[in-house]
């Protein structure tokens, strides 16, 4: 069985158009299966971080600003982003981190919607824990009330007091991928605007933001970006709400003429309203120069080639791993699935632990839950194969 799923590996390797793009990453011999938590480091990166540091910094100082472009590095980094995500020119701005964002989405939102008979902010009940601690407080400070809801129930949920869904695209625990497009229909046919969080869904499937009417969105960049830690999140505000978006951080860099250095705020036009302070310029231009690795490349190849690399690996599972001694969490349905494997395990913590210690790098969730991110940029079928081979030793051992 095995080397018949090794010849399998080999030939699909083979065959993938995206084969060349893991040269443009620094790996080593380990299976790198943690890109869904932080992407690999581009291997061109270093020298551009080196030159952003040493010379644009060190000689050329605060010239930088508008010699280096700094000051419209957000702008110009969001219309990179863009097209990963479904959205034309003028709608994604890069700045702050994705709690950040959230925030200024979630009361964007209940400000553009204005309406007192909308009382209620559904969120998604299986979120990443930040978006339902930051939408509890956005809630509070508007005046509206949280009402945690399954994606699955969100459409019977929705009613004439919804204001506003957050919603995760991917669930990240399970890798399950929600119906952006029909939920966003949903929403918007109770009266009320979608807000997705695309962390992990961005870089790793097509995403359609503009196609699907998208109302915002939010989504950090150190994941299937490869844009590095702590590198900061977007802000996707469809251009008919730009006009109306009225941000609660109000900061200088969105004043439309901010070295006028006026008393009185006045939102500048565009995607723009959605900066706050000063940019974080060593990491932003870190992320500006990850996505080179994006040139040429399309989406739907990269969405083919994860859903075949996920296929694989539970084909590998299911014959290497002994009965009964893994479950996954994760759809079979490739319409349901995102760019992960969740499998359920009884001893987690211990398997991930030696998953590590012999090469294949993964994550844990609590108390038993071992994630798989499948990158197609850099992750071959061989490694699949690995994997899988790697944490059946483990669990027989």
């Amino acid at each position: 069985m095995s080397e018949a799923l090794a010849g399998k590996a080999a030939a699909l390797d083979a065959a993938d158009e995206l084969a060349a793009a893991r040269k443009l990453f620094a790996l080593d011999e380990a299976v790198y299966l943690d890109g869904n938590s932080l992407g690999a480091l581009p291997a061109h990166v270093p020298a551009r971080v080196a030159d952003v540091v040493t010379r644009q910094w060190g000689e050329l100082r605060i010239r930088s600003w508008d010699e280096s472009g700094w000051w419209t590095a957000p702008e110009r980094i969001g219309d990179r982003i863009a097209p990963l995500v479904g959205a034309a020119p003028g709608q994604v701005v890069v700045g702050d981190s994705t709690s950040v964002n959230v925030f200024k989405a979630v009361v964007g939102a209940v400000r553009l919607v204005d309406d007192p008979a909308r009382t209620d902010v559904l969120v998604d009940a299986t979120t990443f824990p930040t978006d339902g601690y930051i939408a509890e407080s956005a809630a509070r400070m508007t005046g509206k009330q949280l009402v945690p809801v399954d994606p699955a129930d969100l459409p019977a949920a929705l009613g004439p007091t919804t204001a506003l869904a957050l919603v995760n695209h991917v669930d990240y625990r399970s890798g399950r991928l929600h119906d952006l497009p029909g939920l966003t229909a949903a929403v918007h046919a109770a009266g009320a605007l979608a807000v997705w969080d695309l962390c992990h869904s961005a870089g790793a499937l097509p995403v359609g933001l503009d196609e699907h009417g998208v109302d915002l969105a939010v989504g950090c960049t150190y994941k299937y970006l490869n844009g590095g830690p702590g590198s900061p999140a977007y802000l996707y505000v469809a251009e008919r709400h730009q006009a109306g978006f009225d941000s609660p951080l109000p900061g200088w860099n969105s004043h439309t003429d901010p070295f006028s250095m006026t008393p009185g705020y006045e939102a500048a036009a565009g995607a723009l309203r959605g900066r706050v302070g000063t940019p974080d310029i060593l990491s932003m231009l870190a992320l500006e120069a990850s996505l080179d690795v994006w040139e040429g490349v399309s989406i739907d190849a990269v969405r083919a080639k994860s859903l075949a690399l996920t296929d694989f690996f539970l084909e590998c599972v299911e014959a290497y791993v002994p009965a009964g001694s893994v479950r996954s969490l994760t759809p079979a349905a490739h319409r349901e699935r995102g760019s992960q494997v969740a499998l359920r395990c009884e001893d987690a913590p211990r398997v991930m632990r030696e998953l590590i210690d012999r090469g294949v790098i993964g994550d844990l969730r609590r108390p038993d839950v071992l994630r798989f991110g499948f990158t197609p940029l850099y992750v071959g079928f061989g490694d699949v194969e690995r994997a899988a081979r790697v944490l059946s030793e483990v669990l027989r051992g």
